[in-house]
């Protein structure tokens, strides 16, 4: 079937390229739809961005659940069950691509969907880093234009069908979720279960930060928002201290001293990562920042300090016995 239609959206156009079966589902806020999707140039080879079925799972997204690519949520609502169809969208409709197909990718490769350890939305990291750490997206983002979205409509479940999941909430149901995870994940953490822990103090975070990107930076509820993140990300940063994850503890302590250079426990969970990594100078500058912000903090630091003293002794007893043997 190749019949093309307009949608009755201004700067749409579908395609339907097999027909589905079935009456129109109801898409009612809080429907879950799975598809597989092809994002393709508008030039004569069709060149492929992204290919959902290349990674092996169908996409998914919540209707009036706010994805950042809202021209799906369209595109996907005149479709039935089983139907493929491919649609052309112009420029008003694809600016945001490059910052939803990071995230898709990122998934892909088993990384992190979002960048939750930069305080900034992703247009502004963007910005500040000049690059979402793809050239085929970095162009897209500098220069908009028109692409080509082929849709495969897989499921359609409604808000009664299934569980749902912290990203599917509603921001009111994301905000009640928090404190829950934050609770759950102490828990796990006192019972020495880091991993389970880290997953919950993680959820809790990204409930947070897909919040507060709706917020103003640096007004009132985007700095509430900002103090909640914060504390989950200490928290997670202490799992990955058990798990010794040093070097990803100070990359997470090291973007909250860059926002927040009063936070005295990044310092302190920086120098102790520190500490683990035998950086002693770099220990010993976080520890008297430490003492500078809280001097009520001197008996633990004096307590993370004869740990420094003890593992520099190990190092050069270590080395000494390496160039022994060599020589």
């Amino acid at each position: 079937m190749d019949r093309t239609m307009l949608l009755g959206v201004e700067g749409i156009k579908k395609t339907i390229l097999h027909g589905g079966f079935g009456e129109m589902p109801r898409f009612i806020t809080g429907t879950k739809v799975s598809f597989h999707f092809r994002t393709q140039l508008c030039d004569d080879e069709g060149t492929v961005i992204d290919d959902s079925k290349l990674v092996g799972m169908p996409m998914e997204v919540v209707i009036g659940n706010m994805f950042k690519l809202e021209v799906w949520e369209t595109l996907l609502t005149s479709m039935r069950i089983g139907e493929v169809a491919k649609f052309w969208c112009d420029v008003t409709h694809t600016g945001m691509y490059p910052l939803v197909a990071k995230s898709l990718r990122r998934i892909a490769e088993g990384k992190d969907p979002v960048d939750w350890h930069i305080h900034t939305c992703g247009m502004a990291n963007m910005f500040a880093y000049h690059s979402l750490g793809y050239d085929d997206l970095d162009q897209l983002l500098k220069e908009p234009q028109p692409l080509y979205f082929v849709l495969e409509l897989v499921k359609v479940q409604q808000p009664s069908e299934y569980d749902r999941e912290t990203w599917a909430l509603s921001d009111e149901e994301r905000l009640k979720a928090v404190p829950v995870l934050h609770g759950q994940g102490n828990k796990l953490f006192k019972l020495s279960r880091y991993q389970e822990a880290a997953n919950k103090y993680k959820e809790a975070l990204l409930c947070v930060k897909n919040i507060q990107h709706k917020e103003k930076a640096w007004e009132a509820p985007w700095l509430k928002l900002e103090k909640m993140g914060n504390m989950l990300t200490l928290n997670y940063c202490q799992c990955l201290l058990r798990q010794e994850e040093f070097y990803e503890v100070l990359e997470h302590t090291t973007d909250i001293i860059n926002q927040h250079p009063g936070e005295m426990k990044a310092f302190y969970m920086r120098g102790k990562a520190h500490v683990e990594v035998w950086n002693e100078a770099e220990a010993r500058a976080d520890f008297d920042r430490v003492l500078d912000l809280d001097p009520g903090m001197k008996k633990a630091v004096k307590k993370e300090l004869a740990i420094l003293n003890m593992r520099m002794e190990e190092k050069k007893t270590e080395e000494k016995l390496k160039y022994k043997g060599m020589f």
